[in-house]
């Protein structure tokens, strides 16, 4: 149980330090959270404070990145299925819940090549069925701009580990792969 706590714990941890020092915090979460003196924000402020698309672009390419990394090596390093510690991505999406919160960032898992872990990774709409096309034909990552909100997929590697879930009945050890949804509101 132990192991569990300080296993979220240091995930949590690493993705808010991670996206705070990309600079992802593009909307405060609310007027509470301002220091004192402070003007309340209006869609000005909010607006101003919204990154560009190649902002977007290159803070979600630093976050799938270390997103991706800690979920291998923690992977690797922390989770075994013999005691009952929850995989390192169920754990992730308590982080991804955060990041919405406080960063007002979206996260979410999507099943690419193998079986999705949960019927909620797979793709739910017209950009995600493209970005899956795309990722299968081999492309790295996808990307949309829609509404003032800028997405972007990439590809997370099922490694052999990995597999031994997403595709049990394989006849390779060759890598599959999932990928990882990320949505921030950019300036119009």
């Amino acid at each position: 149980m132990r192991l569990r706590t300080n296993l979220c714990q240091a995930l949590t941890t690493l993705a808010i330090l991670g996206v705070a020092a990309i600079g992802v915090h593009a909307i405060p979460p609310d007027d509470a959270a301002k220091p004192a003196g402070r003007p309340a924000a209006d869609s000005r402020t909010e607006e101003h404070l919204l990154p560009t698309v190649a902002e977007a672009r290159g803070r979600a390419k630093l976050l799938h990145e270390s997103t991706h990394a800690t979920l291998q090596i923690v992977h690797h390093e922390y989770f075994r299925e013999e005691k009952g510690i929850s995989i390192p991505a169920a754990t992730l999406k308590r982080v991804f819940r955060e990041l919405a919160v406080r960063q007002k960032v979206e996260l979410r898992w999507l099943a690419v090549n193998a079986q999705a872990m949960n019927v909620d990774h797979n793709p739910r709409n017209d950009f995600e069925r493209q970005a899956v096309q795309a990722l299968v034909a081999g492309k790295e990552d996808f990307e949309k701009v829609e509404e003032g909100v800028y997405r972007h997929v990439g590809v997370i590697t099922l490694t052999s580990d990995c597999l031994k879930c997403h595709l049990p009945n394989r006849t390779s050890t060759k890598d599959r792969a999932a990928a990882l949804v990320i949505s921030m509101r950019i300036k119009p």
